[in-house]
């Protein structure tokens, strides 16, 4: 039952992700989540963003921006970094991760969520049959509804983390 919300993959943070294998295995578009995910809740993009948004670029990667925030925020966000973008995404809602596959030209096979939480972004990525990876919140600080989310994460990572050693194990 919770294996709906293991993710595909579990990194420490986007920015140890590797962008170049992805490319390599024939992903060619990637889907973010913006808070606590690229930056902490609410920041502006900083120079780390903006900096990985040129190199998946020049790699060849399409990119767009998805995210359960307003247009104010999601638009501000994006004023340096220029990918497409959809705000008030209503994840884990399967139609914004269709209609973000169609703004960068992308399909099922060739396209990668990259998010932090478990219930919104994993859990619409999977449900839309998108391979995804969750990484780590960037900072602490965060919503009270989001904490709470937080520790009924933890006792699903739990339970990911024991099905990854049993099948290491067998």
């Amino acid at each position: 039952m919770l294996e709906r919300f293991f993710p595909d993959e579990y990194m420490e943070s986007t920015y140890s992700i590797d962008f170049e294998k992805l490319y390599e295995k024939g992903y060619r578009g990637i889907i973010f989540d913006i808070d606590n995910t690229l930056v902490p809740h609410g920041a502006p993009a900083d120079e780390r963003a903006e900096e990985l948004f040129r190199r998946l670029k020049k790699i060849g990667f399409s990119c767009c921006l998805l995210s359960n925030n307003q247009y104010e925020r999601v638009s501000s966000f994006n004023k340096n970094i220029q990918v497409s973008f959809i705000e008030n995404a209503h994840k884990p809602g399967r139609k914004n991760y269709l209609k973000a596959m169609e703004l960068m030209g992308t399909n099922l096979k060739n396209t990668v969520f990259i998010g932090d939480q478990l219930f919104t972004d994993v859990y619409g990525a999977k449900r839309t049959g998108m391979y995804n990876i969750l990484v780590k919140p960037i900072h602490p600080k965060e919503e009270i509804q989001i904490v709470l989310k937080r520790k009924l994460e933890k006792i699903v990572l739990y339970f990911y983390r024991k099905e990854l050693r049993r099948r290491k194990n067998s």
